[in-house]
């Protein structure tokens, strides 16, 4: 098989193009480190969103969503020593088969039928820790949205989970608490 000579100035043209490529991506890289190593690490860094209204009126121009803020494991035990509670957004199965230890459930999909009695139990002043099933697993963070909305101030999603918690060997029950 026979290749074909390049000329040099094809082999110039691939050179600046390879030296382009290397300067855009360690620019980018360097721009976005931290997040870079996030995603590496399976952190994630969750900011509210600013949207415009569409069509409103001139006065109201910016609508504000909150969103919970992410908890690592290793803030989690200072937030319990503070008297946070652990809310467990998994079905209930899930919880009744293991679920960190002092936990509620409180499963994303009986959110309507059990938010009432949840807020007659918990002070919406109350710092919670929301979790469910891990990295990938958005039961929490939407669980955590609807408690905004529902006047909870201090909401926080551990995203690691229950996995992450079991696997580093932390405490677990089993059963309704």
């Amino acid at each position: 098989m026979s290749s074909l000579p390049l000329s040099p100035t094809f082999k110039r043209i691939l050179l600046e193009a390879l030296i382009l490529t290397v300067l855009a991506f360690t620019v980018g890289l360097s721009a976005n480190y931290k997040l870079v190593m996030n995603a590496f690490t399976g952190k994630t860094v969750v900011a509210p969103i600013e949207q415009p209204v569409a069509k409103a009126p001139p006065t109201t121009t910016v609508v504000t969503q909150a969103f919970p803020d992410p908890i690592e494991l290793d803030e989690i035990d200072e937030l319990l020593s503070e008297g946070a509670l652990l809310v467990d957004a998994r079905n209930i199965d899930d919880y009744k088969a293991g679920h960190l230890k002092g936990a509620i459930s409180l499963p994303l999909g009986k959110i309507d039928s059990m938010l009432a009695s949840f807020s007659q139990q918990v002070a919406e002043d109350q710092t919670l820790i929301l979790y469910c099933n891990g990295f990938g697993c958005p039961d929490s963070f939407d669980l955590g949205i609807l408690l905004i909305e529902a006047g909870y101030q201090q909401v926080r999603v551990y995203e690691g989970g229950f996995p992450e918690w079991r696997d580093e060997g932390r405490p677990i029950e089993e059963g309704l608490q």
